[in-house]
């Protein structure tokens, strides 16, 4: 049995917040992946989107069968018949009309030249996740990177341009790369008065205080 190397790349562009919360009932897949990022990365600041990863699982498993769908649909902690549906109303309700100069969702993937997808499988991801389909050679990882981070970027409003690089694509095992893109703006709920910052102690790493701006 051959196997299908995927690479799933999320790429989540935040201008603000927006007050208006909707929950993915029984799936905590997104936490689950932040968990192990944080873990791998304690230095760093971190941003993720669990509606983006469940929406490129849920992308995948329309084309899995046997183990592998069942391995999905355990991961995104949905109901096996009803994952695809239940992404397809979330990703409605955060880009309804009255949200859509708030949040944009775009989902794509890209194959390598020459490999065939199924025309069901392409075409049940357009009707739920209105996910594009392309085609690249990635036996030129260069240019078939500088094309994904061009999509990437024009769905984020240039907010996210290096999602991807040459050195992520295998020439001889990627066949799929499938991207989930979302941009958000918005106010906070409550916002902070500026007037309200004041000079305070930091303790830094260098083990020197510093007097720098904080909300108070």
């Amino acid at each position: 049995m051959g196997h299908l190397c995927v690479l799933l790349l999320i790429g989540v562009a935040m201008s603000s917040v927006c007050s208006q919360y909707s929950g993915e009932s029984g799936s905590d897949i997104g936490i689950q992946v932040f968990d192990q990022i944080a873990k791998s990365r304690p230095q760093d600041n971190l941003v993720m989107s669990p509606h983006g990863i469940a929406n490129v699982l849920g992308m995948l498993q329309l084309g899995a069968e046997g183990k592998t769908k069942k391995q999905l649909v355990t991961a995104m902690r949905y109901n096996v018949n009803g994952s695809s549906k239940m992404l397809k109303r979330i990703q409605k309700s955060l880009a309804s009309g009255k949200n859509k100069d708030l949040v944009t969702i775009a989902n794509a993937m890209f194959a390598q030249s020459g490999f065939k997808m199924e025309d069901a499988f392409v075409s049940r991801n357009r009707e739920l996740f209105r996910c594009e389909s392309r085609s690249l050679n990635f036996n030129d990882p260069n240019h078939a990177a500088a094309s994904i981070n061009h999509w990437v970027a024009n769905q984020t409003r240039g907010m996210i341009e290096n999602l991807v690089s040459p050195n992520m694509l295998s020439s001889a095992l990627t066949r799929l790369v499938a991207v989930n893109a979302i941009y958000f703006k918005g106010m906070w709920k409550s916002r902070f008065q500026p007037s309200n910052t004041k000079k305070r102690n930091f303790n830094g790493g260098d083990g020197q205080v510093h007097q720098v701006p904080m909300m108070s």
